[in-house]
């Protein structure tokens, strides 16, 4: 089973992160460093995932489970046709 994240663990993660791509800036800012471009590139690419599961988590705490609302919203509709 899938667990999932809540908003706190999720903003706890994007500040973790955020930590780490400062400490990154601050290695390049000493000198190119390959190892540590590649990380930024990494960690870059983890902060804007983890924007997106914390939005999709704030949308499902406040609407619901989208497949949920997808399968109501197909009941209604055969029952408008139904009627």
């Amino acid at each position: 089973m899938l667990m999932t994240k809540t908003l706190d663990d999720i903003r706890l993660e994007i500040e973790r992160a955020t930590e780490r791509r400062a400490e990154l800036l601050h290695v390049l800012a000493e000198g190119h460093d390959a190892a540590a471009a590649v990380e930024h590139a990494e960690v870059e690419d983890g902060i804007a995932r983890l924007w997106d599961e914390y939005r999709q988590a704030r949308v499902r705490g406040r609407f619901g489970d989208r497949d949920q609302i997808i399968k109501r919203a197909r009941l209604e509709e055969r029952l408008e046709r139904a009627a």
